[in-house]
């Protein structure tokens, strides 16, 4: 697979970077779902959930697609939340700063075609709820990334597993100096943490 430039070099940072002993406790329960699945020759569907599918949900769907792909795993990489909103402009402008080709379809909640090589599929992201018949309908993961939707979807139809992975919301920095940064940031810790997961998948 050739990853555009600019994007494997933000991935070989994404792969140097620390991770907590705390954060990898929270991550094994995501590789070993991931783990049996692929022992068990099954489709492995992840299903990333957030109040409003806008922000950590749509950056987990992507990274955990390429980090899958990057490690040689077969994957389908979903995102969903409560509500519908729209993929958040800052976020889109984020992935495409490291190195992500977007193109963009519609308005309101446009739809996404994010590209990471010219040799696969774009993956496709707009916001919706977790479950929009563009998600898998059952047998999927719930991953939820953050505390309010992990809170308040006590029962998520469908899943076979709910793995809370909690992010904080880059949000807060909304129209601040640090509104690039603090999106890199979150951006960048998740691909770090997708990137993990995925290098301790062992392939038959």
């Amino acid at each position: 697979m050739n990853l555009y430039p600019t994007l494997q070099s933000h991935i070989e940072q994404a792969q140097a970077l620390p991770i907590s002993e705390e954060r990898k406790a929270v991550l094994q329960v995501l590789i070993d779902y991931v783990q049996q699945k692929a022992d068990q020759n099954q489709e492995i569907n992840l299903n990333f959930i957030c109040t409003h599918n806008s922000r950590r949900s749509q950056f987990s769907q992507i990274w955990g697609k390429v980090a899958a792909a990057f490690f040689g795993i077969d994957i389908n990489s979903f995102s969903g939340g409560v509500e519908v909103t729209a993929f958040n402009e800052r976020a889109v402008a984020s992935i495409k700063r490291f190195g992500f080709k977007v193109s963009k379809e519609g308005d309101g909640n446009p739809k996404y075609f994010v590209f990471y090589s010219e040799d696969e599929a774009p993956i496709i992201t707009f916001s919706k709820v977790y479950d929009d018949a563009a998600n898998a309908p059952d047998g999927f993961a719930a991953v939820m990334t953050c505390s309010h939707a992990d809170e308040n979807c006590p029962f998520i139809p469908g899943a076979e597993a709910r793995i809370p992975v909690r992010y904080e919301d880059p949000k807060a920095f909304d129209d601040t100096d640090q509104e690039a940064e603090m999106y890199d940031k979150r951006s960048m810790q998740i691909a770090s943490e997708m990137l993990f997961v995925f290098s301790k998948i062992h392939k038959k």
